[in-house]
């Protein structure tokens, strides 16, 4: 999200996290220090911040080396929350394997991580500019349990509560959630579980005019060459500018 949306929404998840009683830990990385839980001005920082990095797990030792900033990935998310004991945390939308995947390898390291480190990650599932069902295979052979939130099994493609594939399984409750993570957990399987939460209904309505707007942009995106991690910022921004703003409050609505 550009600037001060990033900001209020970020410091809107905060104070919604609060008030449900816990203690709400952003993650980012600031002058080569990982921090797990940015104050008010660490967070305006990195929300202001023009040379920050989009910090994956391969970008880790490097970024912390030359001291710079960024924001992390699910994939680095993971790692710093794993190491600071916390075993749940949400975001937007999980990366996956990208359209022609098959070919070009191109793989989120976000699917490996969650496959290799035992933490809950609670997300609007899949964005619909990646292939949705190679993606849930690729969990799979990675052994991550996953679980849609609420009463359908479909898993959501982060604008539109419907993907078009199911989940394996689904929790129609905070109890029930909270005792999948707790088995997840309590197993010492070393693997996470993803918990796909469809945006509500009642703000999915911009759901086909986004979707299409995707489409005209990953099409924008194969014929000016873009390729690997430089593909999704392209495709949302473009989107954005297609449904004039609409993806991007979607996008809010969806972290809040």
């Amino acid at each position: 999200m550009p600037y001060p949306h990033n900001l209020s929404t970020a410091k809107e998840v905060e104070d919604i996290v609060r008030s449900e009683g816990a203690t709400p830990a952003t993650v980012g990385v600031i002058d080569g220090v990982v921090h797990v839980g940015l104050s008010s001005e660490e967070l305006d920082h990195l929300a202001r911040c023009k040379s920050s990095m989009k910090v994956s797990r391969r970008d880790l030792p490097y970024v912390v080396s030359k001291g710079l900033s960024g924001g992390t990935t699910v994939s680095a998310t993971m790692i710093a929350a794993h190491r600071a004991g916390i075993p749940v945390f949400v975001t937007g939308g999980i990366g996956g394997v990208h359209r022609d995947g098959e070919n070009s390898l191109d793989i989120s390291a976000d699917l490996t991580e969650l496959g290799r480190t035992p933490i809950a990650v609670v997300s609007a599932g899949v964005k619909s500019i990646l292939d949705i069902g190679r993606t849930l295979e690729y969990l799979e052979t990675q052994g991550v349990c996953v679980a849609t939130y609420g009463a359908s099994k479909n898993f959501p493609a982060f604008f539109s509560p419907q993907s078009g594939f199911t989940s394996p399984f689904h929790v129609f409750n905070p109890e029930e959630a909270a005792k999948l993570i707790a088995s997840t957990l309590s197993l010492g399987l070393q693997s996470g579980v993803l918990l796909a939460v469809p945006i509500p209904e009642e703000h999915a309505a911009a759901g086909q005019l986004i979707e299409e707007a995707v489409q005209a942009a990953v099409t924008e995106a194969s014929v000016k060459g873009i390729t690997g991690r430089d593909v999704t910022p392209f495709i949302l921004q473009k989107v954005n500018e297609l449904t004039e703003g609409k993806s991007l409050q979607a996008s809010i609505l969806l972290k809040i």
